[in-house]
């Protein structure tokens, strides 16, 4: 398996929302005010989503224009799986 350099970002990120996440439902628990929930609430979908977004852009940095430099993938089957991924942004 190859490494991907955005990976380890990708993690800390993840664990960062990941946290903030715990926080919210303690901020449930201890029935604070709808807003500053739902201010960090989007605070975790941005994270997630920009995570998301580095991932998909690694992978057709990392993969999907490496193999097409290499040929070691038919264009058809890059193409395909652009497609498919690209959905994910």
């Amino acid at each position: 398996m190859t490494t991907h350099t955005s990976h380890p970002d990708i993690i800390k990120r993840l664990k960062r929302a990941e946290g903030h996440l715990k926080s919210i439902v303690l901020m449930l628990q201890e029935d604070r005010g709808c807003l500053e929930i739902a201010q960090q609430l989007q605070a975790v979908e941005n994270a997630i989503v920009n995570a998301k977004k580095a991932l998909v852009h690694d992978h057709i940095d990392h993969c999907l224009e490496k193999a097409v430099k290499k040929g070691s993938r038919n264009a058809n089957e890059t193409i395909t799986e652009f497609k498919a991924i690209t959905k994910y942004l």
